[in-house]
């Protein structure tokens, strides 16, 4: 059995004072449905989190409003995002985990289709904020960081412009690493697939509570090796795995350490639409903080292996604007830090079967 890591934080759970069920917004939501949005398909942890909360969250929103998943795919999270934006009514009948990468993409404004302006949303909550993980296979010769720079070490990815390339393309440009990118992977299941066949020797991206859902015997039993963690602080789990704003670099390249950082700390964070009433997102981010603190909620998180470490939205809102706001200099250093090389990169064709 996996060990379960549930922490609640004090910031989530003093949310301020206020009646349970205010009269206006429980007359609001009664008989009202609530459209959750994921920006995948089914599977993986965005819907696995996604329908884990929605099964208890209703109950606690006053009126008690019934609670659909409706699952959004695309762009890596754009259209999810974008649909909330502008589309959605901005009443509080529409929430979503927002992609853990738009805040970069804005900030970096490296793409033209998000619309979404993430300093209008109003956030509920970070439903967990973990690290973003560099792992190898356990055969992989190389065990460290540091051996990661001396020898070329295979990186399967899905596709130029996603989380898992622009990591080891960083890693290459600003730490000297020497990662080779192999893309063509359809996605993150496939490129573990690939690491077990030995066609990659590892994985530039994925969270620390992504693994212990999806594969949560494989970072204890030591499958896969942690050469480096991406976030602000270290997972309590893995106390002796680098992070990643304590690898040498040059004095101006420490901004950019900390922009990823603080990136990889955003984690899971749960939005409704711009525009929405005060009263309905105070109680949306009530709602949430019973949620996490109910038995039953914590029982199902423990069976389905889900790491639940919530942060308040106004902590996941600071985290959100530091990324937003960095000075203009090192945007401009990042968005050229995130474009592997040619030499760094190999496309090959993938068997699905």
């Amino acid at each position: 059995m996996t060990r379960f890591l549930l922490t609640i934080l004090a910031g989530v759970l003093c949310l301020g004072p206020g009646p349970a069920a205010a009269d206006s917004v429980a007359g609001f939501y009664k008989d009202k449905q609530i459209r959750f949005v994921v920006r995948t398909t089914v599977g993986g942890d965005y819907d696995q989190y996604t329908r884990l909360i929605a099964r208890f969250i209703g109950k606690y929103i006053p009126g008690n409003p019934s609670i659909v998943v409706v699952n959004m795919p695309g762009g890596g999270g754009i259209t999810a995002a974008n649909y909330m934006a502008q589309v959605a009514p901005r009443d509080g009948t529409v929430i979503g985990i927002v992609s853990q990468g738009l805040a970069m993409d804005q900030a970096l404004g490296v793409s033209q289709q998000l619309k979404a302006d993430l300093k209008e949303f109003n956030w509920i909550a970070n439903v967990v904020h973990s690290n973003q993980l560099l792992v190898v296979w356990h055969t992989s010769p190389t065990k460290t960081i540091e051996d990661a720079k001396k020898r070329v070490t295979t990186i399967g990815t899905t596709g130029a412009g996603s989380v898992s390339v622009q990591y080891p393309a960083f890693y290459n440009n600003v730490l000297g690493t020497r990662f080779k990118i192999v893309f063509g992977y359809p996605g993150g299941q496939f490129i573990d697939l690939a690491m077990e066949r030995g066609e990659v020797e590892g994985r530039g991206a994925n969270p620390y509570s992504g693994w212990m859902a999806s594969k949560p015997t494989w970072i204890p039993e030591k499958k896969i090796i942690p050469l480096m963690q991406a976030g602000i602080e270290k997972e309590p789990a893995l106390p002796h795995v680098p992070l990643i704003t304590d690898q040498p670099v040059r004095d101006e390249d420490r901004p950019l350490l900390r922009f990823m950082a603080n990136s990889s700390s955003i984690g899971r964070p749960l939005a409704t639409t711009p525009g929405v009433p005060a009263d309905r997102v105070a109680a949306l981010r009530r709602a949430f903080a019973a949620t996490v603190r109910d038995p039953e909620f914590i029982a199902a998180a423990k069976k389905e292996n889900m790491q639940i470490k919530p942060q308040s939205a106004e902590v996941l809102l600071k985290i959100i604007l530091s990324v937003l706001n960095a000075p203009q200099d090192v945007r401009d250093r990042m968005k050229v830090a995130l474009q592997p090389r040619d030499e760094h990169t190999q496309k090959i064709k993938i068997n699905k079967k």
